[in-house]
């Protein structure tokens, strides 16, 4: 009988042997696949710190490198643009430096930056390396439930026991597909306490909220992480967004007794008509953005959740369509007031939203955060301030707007 002499298996890609390699081991072993790959020297991941001011290096802890302006300098284009930057150091060098966005979903983590050989710096080349900084990116967001390294090196400074609970509850600091793009951010991103975003995205539904919980400090963090547990709880019974306010709005007040509550604002869109229906349990206000035309959604206000026992909420509707922005801001953001006891107010908010209307989702979150604490006074903001962007692009085959619907 003949011998049969087995296929070789294929050589392993590169992006499998970053999901071969412990949580740690990740930065090392991009630095030997690329020098492999493309003859690349001096890489580095940088990831944007909590308070998205600097792109830090992940180095050996307890220290990292010297940081990077995240909104300046050819790594800072590359994280506000989302697109690779070639920073050519020396005309009569023979490598260039590439930074290349690392983005999970619409969530930015940062930027991979490696030295290249000159002729490596072609369009199809720094492609390829792009969609290695994407999958190096899901394996740092899945390292960061084995390891410590990542969430180390995002920090400036230590985090509050209040705000290391709050961005473990975050879902990310944004999110993006076909028909929408979310950006969000939240300050005093070192000592946040009781503010809250969270969303979660089906076949044909997005559902988006907006948490601001009443105290200070690891009480305010606890009633938040009460809230947010309890609405995911009831998103995922499948039930209707009224009954998710319901039931949570029973756990607060079953834990509190109406002696702490939680406003909160929810929405779910339906992605191929653009119907959002709406519960405002609260106090976060809603802006939509149509054109030249920025306008308040006015919602029924309701209780927040937990302020009174066995509350009945009810949905509205209104309707985006292409093109829409929405921005969401808690009380921190339009009952902020200045040193002299200036309230920040809409007419600073409708100024700043103009001005950004041009920037993409994250940088218009971070935009009205700047503004605010310009307004303040200082970056060290007394209040949490929260603001969500959302970017409506819709379905192509989406059916023309009901009347009924808008507002």
């Amino acid at each position: 009988m003949g011998v049969v002499n087995a296929a070789e298996p294929p050589a392993p890609t590169a992006e499998s042997q970053l999901r071969a390699v412990p949580p740690h081991a990740l930065v090392a072993t991009t630095g030997r696949l690329l020098a492999e790959l493309v003859g690349a020297k001096d890489v580095t991941l940088l990831l944007a710190d909590y308070g998205l001011s600097v792109l830090q290096p992940v180095t050996h802890l307890p220290h990292t490198g010297h940081p990077l302006p995240a909104h300046d300098g050819p790594a800072g284009r590359a994280f506000i643009t989302q697109t690779p930057v070639i920073e050519v150091t020396s005309p009569a060098a023979a490598t260039d430096r590439l930074h290349l966005p690392i983005t999970v979903r619409g969530d930015r983590l940062g930027i991979l930056s490696l030295r290249l050989p000159r002729s490596a710096t072609d369009p199809a080349t720094v492609l390829r390396l792009a969609e290695f900084a994407t999958a190096l990116g899901h394996e740092v967001t899945t390292a960061g439930r084995d390891t410590d390294l990542y969430q180390r090196a995002r920090r400036t400074r230590r985090l509050t026991l209040a705000a290391e609970m709050q961005w473990q509850l975050l879902p990310g600091r944004g999110c993006a597909r076909h028909e929408y793009v979310i950006g969000a951010h939240l300050e005093p991103a070192y000592a946040v306490s009781g503010d809250n975003f969270d969303w979660s995205t089906s076949a044909d539904h997005l559902t988006l909220t907006i948490t601001d919980g009443m105290g200070q400090g690891i009480n305010d963090a606890l009633l938040s992480s009460l809230t947010v547990g309890a609405l995911r709880n009831a998103r995922r019974a499948g039930i209707s967004l009224a009954d998710q306010a319901r039931l949570a709005d029973q756990a607060v007040w079953a834990q509190y007794g109406g002696t702490a509550y939680a406003s909160t604002l929810l929405l779910h869109f339906a992605l191929d008509t653009g119907t959002v229906h709406a519960v405002d349990a609260g106090s976060p206000q809603l802006y939509r953005q149509r054109g030249d035309t920025l306008e308040r959604i006015e919602l029924e206000a309701q209780l927040p959740l937990g302020m009174l026992e066995e509350t009945l909420y009810e949905e509205q509707t209104f309707h985006v369509e292409p093109g829409d922005r929405l921005i969401a801001v808690s009380t921190g953001v339009h009952e902020a007031r200045s040193a002299d006891g200036g309230r920040f107010g809409e007419r600073a908010l409708r100024q700043i939203l103009s001005a950004a209307a041009s920037m993409p989702p994250h940088e218009t979150a971070r935009a009205v955060v700047s503004g605010l604490s310009e307004h303040f006074g200082s970056k060290d903001l007394t209040a949490d301030a929260t603001v969500v962007c959302l970017d409506w692009n819709g379905r192509d085959n989406a059916p023309a707007p009901s009347s009924a619907h808008n507002r």
